[in-house]
């Protein structure tokens, strides 16, 4: 496996994995993933096996020193593997590098696998903002404080 920089040329395999690991409602339409990865304080990494991409993080940066992942997608087959811990540690890492001082993200509340896996890295739920998917789900915002 290696971790490596976002190419254009992505977009439409990070849109097929996105659908595959969230339902309608939690997904990202294609435009929606194109924005995200294009706003000028954004920062996307991957990973591949090979030449296939089993996962992803799009993570930018926001006032107040303040990472915030905007999706982790790693395709079912490659969990429990070091996809998602190479992808966090990737952001985290970037995130040091430039001072920032913490990372945010939200998961949705009955995602209990990433819930467990942001815990076991140290995050934790501080707020929770009912209906903030399109399809009514509340997610649980989760965060950790950087040295």
């Amino acid at each position: 496996m290696r971790l490596r920089p976002f190419r254009p040329d992505d977009l439409q395999t990070l849109y097929e994995i996105d659908q595959s690991c969230f339902i309608p409602g939690i997904s990202y339409t294609h435009k929606e993933l194109a924005a995200f990865i294009a706003h000028n304080h954004s920062q996307t990494w991957i990973v591949e096996d090979g030449d296939r991409i089993v996962g992803f993080l799009i993570a930018n940066t926001e006032p107040r020193k303040i990472l915030h992942i905007v999706t982790i997608d790693v395709l079912k087959a490659w969990r429990r593997r070091r996809v998602g811990t190479l992808l966090m540690e990737a952001a985290e890492d970037w995130a040091r590098g430039r001072g920032l001082k913490m990372i945010g993200l939200e998961t949705a509340q009955d995602n209990l696998g990433a819930q467990k896996f942001y815990a076991s890295r140290g995050y934790r739920q501080v707020d929770e903002i009912p209906g903030y998917y399109a399809n009514g789900t509340t997610a649980w915002v989760m965060v950790k404080e950087l040295e």
